[in-house]
């Protein structure tokens, strides 16, 4: 009986090792993921772990999930080139993984041809497999301080709301000081006037008894 279950073990997990991940289309070994529009959150998970090509080129890729191509130990060819690569923070595995493919003499420049970056600005159209640790940490500050004056912005415009409700409340209150100023002139007018009312009947109707 564990015999049998072991069996089905190995079959089906085999079997779900080499599916082909959707939408890419697979010939043997060889795995097409390319002209698909795929961004990097819509990238499979994995791939099949006898992958010897992979296809990633022509696609809207601006970064590597961390750890997607390690488990591919047959692959001999990618092609990543034709993909808007960000070499901020996140290009840290891409370009360590290009880094170990291009030392150990495997056909590195298969793997890394193409590879440039198209923001920021300032590494716009490096070959990723050559960024040195400086620039890549100062496209790290770069994109903290984007996200920086971005948070400094946000704040600025809470403030800004805030201020406006404040003087909104101010001017409310004051004008609802002056209303209350005119309603207890006018009920103290009022008050006055019906005082002098009843005293002007009372003279009138003693003149008419005397």
């Amino acid at each position: 009986m564990k015999a049998l279950q072991l069996l089905c073990l190995l079959f089906f997990g085999g079997q779900g090792s080499f599916a082909c991940p959707h939408p890419c289309t697979c010939h043997g070994s060889q795995v097409n993921c390319s002209s698909r529009s795929l961004t990097s959150s819509w990238l499979p998970s994995s791939f099949p772990v006898g992958t010897t090509e992979l296809h990633l080129h022509d696609n809207l890729l601006t970064t590597l999930p961390n750890g997607l191509l390690d488990k591919l130990t047959s692959l001999r060819h990618v092609s990543l080139h034709s993909n808007p690569w960000t070499c901020d923070c996140g290009v840290l595995y891409l370009r360590g993984w290009l880094r170990r493919q291009s030392s150990s003499g495997g056909g590195g420049l298969l793997f890394y041809r193409g590879v440039n970056c198209s923001s920021p600005p300032a590494l716009r159209g490096r070959l990723v497999v050559y960024l040195t640790e400086e620039e890549v940490l100062d496209s790290c500050h770069y994109w903290y301080c984007d996200l920086a004056l971005a948070s400094q912005a946000c704040l600025f415009v809470f403030v800004l709301a805030q201020a406006a409700l404040l003087v909104a409340v101010i001017v409310f209150l004051r004008r609802f000081e002056r209303l209350s100023k005119e309603a207890r002139r006018t009920m103290e007018e009022s008050l006055t006037a019906g005082e002098a009312f009843r005293e002007n009947e009372y003279v009138a109707l003693n003149d008419h008894d005397s």
